[in-house]
């Protein structure tokens, strides 16, 4: 059985946000869109929801620092980032610090319901500290990088 849950979904892309909106709540999740980074902020600290699924690219606030904020307000809500630019920007795991990273593509809907389905069925707890030591890990990585 799915676990259903509470998800905030951002985008200021009217069209990507009404399909995404449609095919989850069609899996009987509670979707609550938003359309830029700093209003959803503000209702994710308002509202507790159980994930976080965000575009990349928007004005004024882009996914990444959206993913940012949440990982200091709420270290626990997994967030999913979503991208046409997957690739071309090298957008991963460790890179943004979002839980799972989605390519906006023909398989972006099923990738997508997969990775909610994952994410919703962990328990929250021990991600906290994985997401750090991996941050501190990758931080370790490209020092070596670097030099």
């Amino acid at each position: 059985s799915t676990v259903r849950g509470r998800i905030l979904l951002v985008d200021d892309n009217a069209n990507g946000l009404t399909a995404r909106k449609t095919v989850l709540e069609e899996l009987g999740h509670t979707v609550t869109p938003c359309t830029n980074g700093p209003d959803a902020l503000e209702l994710a600290s308002a509202t507790s929801f159980d994930l976080i699924v965000t575009d990349y690219k928007m004005p004024r606030m882009d996914g990444i620092e959206v993913i940012r904020m949440v990982r200091k307000q709420l270290p626990a809500t997994p967030v999913i980032l979503i991208s046409g630019f997957v690739d071309a920007l090298g957008l991963t795991e460790e890179s943004t610090g979002a839980d799972a990273v989605v390519q906006k593509s023909s398989n972006e809907i099923p990738n997508l319901v997969r990775a909610v389905a994952r994410l919703l069925s962990r328990k929250p707890s021990p991600k906290v500290v994985q997401s750090e030591t991996r941050a501190a890990a990758a931080a370790v990585g490209s020092k070596k990088k670097a030099v």
